[in-house]
């Protein structure tokens, strides 16, 4: 009996560090969101205020208010949305039917692309940035350009600029093949003894049972695309077409910061991506855990 109640008194013990040290860390991580919604509620002669204030004394919605009214915030906002949404099309039907061609379909080069393709994704993408530019701005035909690609700007100052270069991302293919891997291969065989399509197998068949993985890519992918600063600030130069990172921008100037606005601003930017998060929760965890069962 003391052996046993040793023991249960070790696992209490170390359950209850356990559960402390998860506390702390999560504390430490929910602390830079709480300074932020404090922030945006603070009136302007709180927010640095000495010993910290860690509630404000009044609820000061002054700076959603200037966040909204000293730049176009609702059609920054629109601008985001329509980019990453865009992108999450685009990666979840390319991604998936490129995931499954390596997954299911048998080729010579399979192996030897699906390496490459590894290789490509620990390449930063700021080494390509310069040469997609290139590709962008010389597309023949297109933005004002001639059959060589020169005399107009191409796909420069569009959104198909930010769109094209990542509508099949390398991350996608990979994740969507991982998951692809896990469903058995036997509803295709059987589908081609009936005469299906392989793109109607795709379709038809595969498609629908990979809902996880693309709840979980749908998640991801549009968590970059609306976080994205640099490509748009690069491709974009038309105001009217700025997403809603670089309406944040506006809030820096004169090597001075208004921080009440912008905190105000970023906190309403997060509202898609944790809407679109608890949308979609019941199939992440799933997706993750599949993806990863095959190599």
């Amino acid at each position: 009996m003391g052996v046993n109640g040793d023991s249960a008194l070790k696992r209490g013990l170390s359950k209850s560090i356990f559960y402390i040290g998860c506390t702390l860390i999560a504390i430490v991580m929910f602390l830079p969101f709480y300074w932020s919604v404090l922030t945006s509620l603070k009136p302007n002669d709180e927010i640095f205020a000495m010993p910290i204030r860690w509630f404000p004394s009044q609820l000061n919605f002054e700076h959603y208010r200037k966040a909204f009214t000293t730049v176009p915030f609702a059609l920054y906002f629109w601008n985001s949305l329509v980019l990453a949404v865009s992108g999450v099309l685009a990666n979840l039907f390319f991604g998936s039917l490129s995931g499954y061609a390596f997954a299911k379909l048998k080729f010579r080069l399979n192996k030897p692309v699906f390496r490459v393709l590894l290789a490509a994704m620990m390449i930063p993408g700021v080494v390509t940035m310069i040469p997609t530019v290139f590709v962008m701005r010389h597309l023949p035909l297109i933005g004002g350009n001639d059959i060589f690609g020169s005399g107009g700007n191409g796909l420069m100052n569009s959104f198909w600029g930010i769109i094209l270069p990542g509508a099949s991302g390398t991350f996608a293919v990979f994740f969507m093949r991982q998951f692809f891997q896990t469903l058995p291969s036997d509803m295709l065989e059987m589908a081609r003894i009936e005469g299906c399509g392989e793109f109607m197998i795709f379709w038809r068949i595969y498609l629908p049972l990979t809902k996880p993985a693309l709840a979980t890519l749908s998640i991801f992918t549009f968590q970059a695309g609306w976080n994205s600063f640099l490509w748009p600030m690069i491709v974009l130069n038309d105001p009217d077409k700025a997403t809603i990172q670089m309406g944040l921008q506006a809030f820096s100037y004169n090597f001075q910061t208004d921080y009440g606005p912008m905190m105000a601003g970023a906190l309403v930017a997060i509202l898609p991506i944790l809407v679109l998060f608890l949308a979609l929760q019941r199939y992440f965890v799933q997706g993750i855990a599949f993806s990863g069962i095959k190599g």
